[in-house]
């Protein structure tokens, strides 16, 4: 899922990704909403909000909001940059340390959550921005590696992009397109696999509290496993292989012809007679 890069990856790679990044971002997202009584995967609603604090002149509000804005932006802009710099090194590197930079940002809100809210509107407000900055971490990473093709945060313009599909299925022509076809079959594994997340978090909230934070890094961590254990299993199989190689070519003989002494003194005594 993650070793891959732009148009090398397959369908199946990014439904891979988008299924379980966008359960992880569903899960985030309520969680967020029922903990927060905000939104954390998305800053559609956060610009309105930052329109409407201007207007009012509550400069204090519209810092924050400004703020948690300027997280998620910065969390993509720092995904990519570590995709995009780390990949000629190496690439399940720069695609995995993304999604390890979230792990460490949702557990840190878990861990603190559990053991030292207060609840006080401070705490609230920073802990929502490393939410959205784990976000826009997830949603600039599955963006980038996938060639824009996989976005798992929010599902506007996935909702979007699904009514323009079946809109178009609606002639024979696009319903034989597979291209078109595969492209449906992935957003609506992401919306199925966002919204499966964000009923599971909130039925879990009501019993873990801010341990479902926890339960969205166990998936986001089988995301980085899965790679690790593919590419482990390859340098296995290929090692192997190699030594296979290696013991067939050392058990094999060499076969020299056959040489007959007496045939070729004959000969030799033959040319003499002739000569003569």
């Amino acid at each position: 899922m993650l070793r891959k890069f732009s148009n090398s990856r397959t369908l199946e790679d990014n439904i891979k990704l988008g299924a379980l990044t966008a359960f992880s971002g569903g899960m985030v997202n309520v969680a967020s909403l029922l903990i927060f009584f905000s939104f954390s995967s998305n800053v559609t609603g956060h610009y309105a909000i930052l329109a409407s604090e201007i207007v009012k002149g509550n400069l204090y509000q519209t810092g924050i909001v400004f703020a948690w804005i300027f997280l998620f932006f910065f969390g993509s802009f720092l995904s990519n940059l570590i995709v995009i710099h780390l990949s000629k090194i190496n690439t399940y590197l720069a695609h995995s340390l993304p999604l390890i930079l979230e792990i460490i940002c949702l557990m840190s809100v878990g861990i603190y959550g559990q053991f030292f809210y207060m609840e006080t509107l401070f705490e609230t407000e920073i802990m929502l921005g490393i939410m959205l900055f784990a976000m826009g971490l997830q949603n600039g990473l599955t963006a980038s590696i996938s060639n824009f093709a996989v976005k798992t945060t929010h599902l506007t313009g996935t909702t979007t992009d699904l009514g323009i599909l079946f809109s178009m299925f609606t002639k024979k022509e696009y319903r034989e397109n597979k291209e078109l076809r595969g492209k449906a079959k992935l957003l609506s594994t992401i919306a199925i696999a966002y919204l499966g997340g964000a009923i599971i978090s909130g039925f879990l909230y009501f019993y873990t509290g801010f341990q479902v934070f926890y339960i969205v890094s166990v998936f986001l961590t089988i995301v980085i496993s899965y790679d690790l254990y593919k590419i482990r299993l390859e340098r296995f199989m290929s090692i192997r292989n190699r030594k296979n190689a290696i013991k067939v070519y050392k058990e094999t003989k060499t076969v020299h012809p056959a040489f007959n002494l007496n045939s070729f003194t004959e000969r030799k005594e033959r040319m003499k007679e002739e000569t003569a």
